[in-house]
């Protein structure tokens, strides 16, 4: 008889003894720095949601008391512009840093959705892409509602002018378009990354109603004056919260991404389907 002995493992050595043969982690080097820069984009990216909060509240709190209109006849016009005129400077102020604001908040929701890798990640994709479209739109809109209004509050012309001007403004259509989408985009968005949030458990899931109930407040807050901030406070708290899980996430991927390359690739045999017989009998 004959036995059959396989060498899926061995491979012959030069000194006629068989040694397993081993393939070193060639990709170690190279996957250690994906994982790096995947890291470190996260964190950069988790730092724009406490920036934004702070921008965010900051424009809420130095909007002038009753600006925050849309100008949609004349008699809402020749209100708005001796309360533009007297505070133009905090009106330019407050405008540029909403625009910051806005832009940050479009941020924010990408890296939120890094949280969510698992289920739920296509609501948390939606939710980003709305909430995006609702910054970008905010922001169109926001240049009327602030820069525009000081522009024409401060600009040598007369009442009747700037109150035609910003009614002609309000009144085109790119501004409809942008208040639209403004108002249901950004009141949507907030529910469907939450509700993504909650259902992925990436978070604790009073952090993710934390955050849509903060945001839809913060966005349905008028210029109140600085008071406002205590309204917002839960908004800002849920940026923080976070902008530190994703912070904490993108260091525990980048440590099970090193973990994985770190491994030696699988052993593979030079000669792996050679069979060897050797002699037990005839």
């Amino acid at each position: 008889m004959h036995e059959m002995k396989s060498l899926a493992h061995v491979a012959p050595a030069p000194d006629g003894h068989s040694r397993p043969t081993e393939r070193p982690g060639r990709f170690s080097q190279s996957g250690s720095s994906v994982s790096n820069a995947a890291q470190v984009r996260q964190r950069v990216l988790a730092v724009f949601l406490p920036i934004t909060a702070v921008l965010y509240v900051s424009c809420e709190a130095l909007d002038p008391r009753g600006t925050d209109q849309v100008v949609t006849s004349m008699a809402v016009a020749f209100r708005l512009l001796p309360i533009a005129a007297s505070h133009s400077s905090q009106l330019y102020l407050s405008g540029s840093l909403s625009l910051l604001a806005l832009g940050g908040l479009a941020v924010s929701y990408a890296a939120i959705a890094t949280l969510v890798t698992g289920r739920g990640w296509v609501t948390a994709t939606v939710g980003a892409l709305l909430g995006a479209v609702g910054a970008f739109a905010g922001a169109l809109l926001n240049v009327l509602v602030g820069v525009n209004l000081a522009a024409a509050a401060s600009a040598h012309m007369t009442q009747i002018a700037a109150a035609r001007f910003l009614v002609t403004s309000f009144g085109s259509g790119p501004a409809q378009v942008a208040q639209y989408a403004y108002f249901a985009a950004g009141y949507t968005a907030p529910v469907v990354m939450g509700f993504a949030l909650w259902r992925s458990r990436a978070v604790p899931r009073w952090l993710a109603v934390l955050f849509t109930a903060g945001l839809e407040l913060a966005g349905a807050m008028g210029a109140i004056g600085p008071k406002v901030v205590l309204f917002m406070l839960p908004f800002a708290a849920a940026m923080v919260l976070l902008a530190a899980w994703i912070w904490q996430a993108a260091g525990r991927r980048a440590a099970g991404t090193a973990d994985t390359t770190r491994t030696p690739a699988a052993t593979v045999p030079n000669n792996a389907a050679t069979p060897i017989r050797t002699g037990s009998g005839s």
